[in-house]
């Protein structure tokens, strides 16, 4: 990642008997996001303590592929999927922003 780069993540609540499950759908769903311009990361984190919010995070060259890949249709067919009738996990969920305000190679 480089200074600039945009920073999506989105925190989700999940209770702890629907953890795994959560890891295993994200699992089961990957790689159409990878092929989306300007796309350069994704990480799924785990609470590693009591908590029960689960943090999506990836990395978008800038602010337009992140919208372009929200507006497209492969963002709609990933959540609005559910194979097998699937119920959501999530019991809350919200999107926080950020940009990448240092370089590694740099430092």
């Amino acid at each position: 990642m480089t200074a600039g780069s945009v920073v999506k993540i989105n925190a989700i609540t999940v209770p702890p008997e629907h953890g795994e499950e959560l890891a295993r759908r994200f699992a089961a769903r990957a790689g159409e996001v990878d092929r989306q311009d300007g796309f350069e990361g994704f990480e799924l984190l785990r609470p590693t303590d009591d908590r029960t919010t689960w943090l999506v995070v990836t990395h978008w060259r800038d602010e337009a592929s992140f919208e372009a890949w929200m507006g497209s249709a492969a963002f709609r067919d990933q959540h609005q999927q559910r194979p097998g009738g699937q119920a959501p996990l999530a019991m809350t969920s919200e999107l926080w922003s950020y940009e990448v305000a240092t370089d590694k190679e740099r430092s």
